[in-house]
């Protein structure tokens, strides 16, 4: 997926939120939706885009899903915002 997917998909706060609640470890859809105060459907549609842009990823077991970060794409990203900032100081 690409870069312009991934900054919409931050530049939600609620989405955001959840990637702190992922940095702890993979976390159920359910215990998800516990930490917010806002719909089990709406939880889904921030973890679908999400998924989209890489930034998580999840894995069934048994009736259950379990959503964890994909830190290769926040690595990339942090990557392109570092070279941004070097650019900067070759000006």
């Amino acid at each position: 997926m690409g870069i312009q997917a991934t900054l919409r998909a931050l530049a939600d706060p609620t989405r955001r939120e959840i990637l702190n609640l992922l940095k702890h470890g993979k976390r159920s859809a359910g215990e998800i939706t516990q930490a917010f105060s806002i719909t089990a459907a709406a939880i889904s549609r921030h973890l679908s885009v999400l998924k989209e842009a890489d930034l998580i990823r999840d894995q069934r077991e048994g009736k259950y899903i379990f959503y964890e970060l994909n830190t290769s794409v926040l690595e990339e990203i942090m990557l392109w915002f570092s070279e941004l900032k070097g650019g900067e100081e070759d000006e």
